[in-house]
């Protein structure tokens, strides 16, 4: 069995980069969203996984994030979420 497979994981699962300019809500192994900071500005995107590098980006959000995101709270993401602006 690979990995992946053996890992237990609990969605959402809330991720972020260390210099504060994007956070991540992890739904499920295939639906993300992810709020880009841009000046005061708060932008929300909401991605689905339809090719290989999408999922390897949640995967390693998911289970190898400590190099590049930083673990957060929900209460975190949600202080950005709620002034963000549908991304186009």
């Amino acid at each position: 069995m690979s990995e992946f497979l053996s890992m237990e994981i609990t969605y959402p699962q809330f991720r972020k980069y260390p210099n504060n300019k994007a956070f991540f809500k992890i739904i499920s192994s295939t639906i993300w969203e992810e709020i880009q900071v841009v000046g005061s500005k708060h932008i929300l995107n909401h991605f689905t996984v339809n090719i290989l590098p999408d999922r390897n980006f949640i995967y390693d959000m998911t289970f190898d994030y400590k190099n590049n995101w930083t673990a957060i709270e929900e209460e975190e993401y949600l202080f950005y979420r709620k002034n963000a602006e549908p991304g186009k």
